[in-house]
């Protein structure tokens, strides 16, 4: 029996199940489909409608998806640039009354009046996005199931926006993403008591009214907070996030630190700091002082120091991982270990930063004749991990000045980058003084 008669020869049931796991860019395949085909496409529980430039094939499908008055409809994958709008929002709501799973939704005008659905449990409404209709005023709840919703740059009134986001009462993960187009979509506020993951890419440095609002977070059940974003001029944040573990913060400041202001110039160090400084983190930063792993970008370390008015203590945190850049400075970790007293792993990508007068004690830029006691040696760190380890002089006196001064590392850590010198580098790194008897140094 060749492949062609095999398959012809299978249940139905079987060859709906094929369907549904093909690629189902339906304007290509199903339009020319046999007979027998084009019946089973009722036994498919999976779509994805892209662009189709077959003037045939929105009659077509129309009729097909007018026939799905009994069957269910798992997942809805929709890109509706090309197709009327009337004819998207019918297959949209006949989606949703057959009990459709998941939703996906590319360009396309939608009326708030057909988002309803009590079994949906994934949204995803991508960029070129327009919402419109009334918020309504009843209480009524739309999607009552809804556990994961996904935000593109989604065009909508600030009602409506909002309303999306705290109308879902069961709600576990919720991503934002808003890129560079003006002006922003994001309405700068995140309302959910349930939502427990929380993503936010928000960039748009070119728009005024982009810091001038605060950023308003009310997400008491929130566990993880990835955050990436310029700098708001200000955060409101309620119930303090007492129940976040892990958060990743990418905050961004508005003028580049590339340049430098004079007025601090210091004769031997290059002290370098914005012209105009905008924005306040100081509530977000304090709103994440109970969290336990804490990823920082190397901007966030400059808008921790620049922008924070005040550095909270961080009792419960264990897990501090950083990213080093050589355009910016290191000013925030002497406040960020002092504060941090529980400390168990230092993560950190990159040991070569800009150094300044005010990199601190953490820093072996700065002699001890300047800095007196060392915070190092404080901490309670017992594991150190280094990643992207290139070797030179500056890189191996800050690895010297880590293993000086930390008396309670246990586990060390080191990622060398691949070349034709690594056992000379990792002769460097372990002959040298440790001032715990317990380090041991792994090289991975």
């Amino acid at each position: 029996m060749n492949p062609r008669e095999f398959i012809s020869n299978l249940p139905d049931e079987i060859l709906g199940k094929i369907l549904s796991l093909l690629p189902t860019k339906l304007g290509v395949s199903t339009s020319v489909l046999s007979k027998r085909w084009r019946n089973l496409i009722l036994l498919v529980d999976n779509f994805d409608l892209e662009d189709s430039s077959t003037s045939g094939f929105s009659a077509f499908l129309e009729q097909t998806v007018a026939r799905l008055n009994t069957c269910p409809i798992k997942r809805l994958s929709l890109n509706g640039r090309h197709y009327r709008f009337s004819s998207a929002d019918s297959w949209i709501s006949t989606a949703l009354e057959r009990g459709c799973l998941e939703l996906h939704l590319q360009s396309q005008y939608l009326d708030t009046g057909i988002l309803s659905s009590n079994t949906l449990v994934k949204l995803t409404l991508s960029d070129q996005i327009y919402l419109q209709g009334l918020v309504p005023h009843d209480g009524t709840v739309f999607f009552p199931t809804l556990k994961t919703l996904s935000l593109g740059a989604v065009v909508a009134d600030r009602d409506v926006y909002e309303w999306l986001i705290s109308g879902c009462p069961v709600l576990d993960e919720l991503s934002i993403r808003d890129g560079c187009d003006d002006p922003p979509t994001w309405k700068k506020s995140v309302v959910n008591k349930s939502v427990k993951r929380l993503t936010v890419s928000f960039h748009h440095p070119m728009s005024a009214w982009a810091y001038e609002d605060n950023v308003w977070f009310k997400t008491q059940s929130l566990v993880f907070l990835d955050y990436s974003a310029f700098v708001s001029q200000g955060y409101t944040i309620v119930d303090r996030m007492a129940s976040l573990v892990e958060a990743r913060l990418d905050l961004r400041l508005w003028v580049s630190t590339d340049s430098y202001d004079s007025d601090y110039e210091d004769k031997d160090f290059d002290v370098y700091r914005p012209y105009d400084v905008f924005g306040n983190v100081t509530s977000l930063v304090s709103g994440i002082r109970k969290v336990k792993t804490l990823h920082l970008s190397p901007d966030s370390l400059e808008a921790f120091f620049f922008c924070c008015n005040h550095m909270p203590v961080f009792n419960n945190l264990r897990n501090l991982s950083l990213e080093s850049d050589e355009e910016k400075g290191w000013q925030a970790l002497p406040l960020l270990l002092n504060n941090s007293l529980n400390l168990h792993t230092l993560s950190i990508k990159g040991l070569v930063h800009r150094v300044t007068s005010r990199c601190g004690d953490a820093c072996a830029c700065i002699s001890e004749r300047k800095t007196g006691m060392c915070c190092l040696s404080a901490c309670r760190i017992k594991v150190l991990e280094i990643t992207g380890y290139g070797g030179s002089f500056i890189e191996l006196k800050q690895m010297r000045h880590f293993l000086g001064k930390l008396q309670c590392l246990e586990t060390v850590r080191i990622g060398v980058e691949r070349d034709g010198n690594n056992e000379h580098l990792r002769a460097n790194l372990s002959s040298l003084h440790r001032a715990s008897s317990e380090c041991n140094i792994q090289f991975i």
